[in-house]
């Protein structure tokens, strides 16, 4: 079960209450995200090998990151 202490938010959350972008939780072997603005809704979860792959393609520039969520 995933609980508060598990999400992780990214270091570039935004400013101010740091709520503008995605939390992550590892739950072995998955990677679960989720909104930070409303924590209470829905998660997404993914194989963490599918996971990774799309962070990867992420940081290779494609797509854009316009709010600057992703670290670079």
């Amino acid at each position: 079960m995933l609980t508060p202490d598990t999400w992780r938010k990214s270091s570039f959350s935004g400013g101010g209450q740091g709520d503008a972008c995605v939390e992550v939780a590892h739950t072995h072997p998955h990677i679960s995200i989720r909104d930070s603005k409303t924590p209470t809704r829905a998660t997404l979860t993914f194989p963490a090998t599918a996971f990774t792959s799309f962070i990867e393609a992420l940081k290779a520039g494609s797509p854009a990151d316009p709010d600057g969520c992703l670290p670079g």
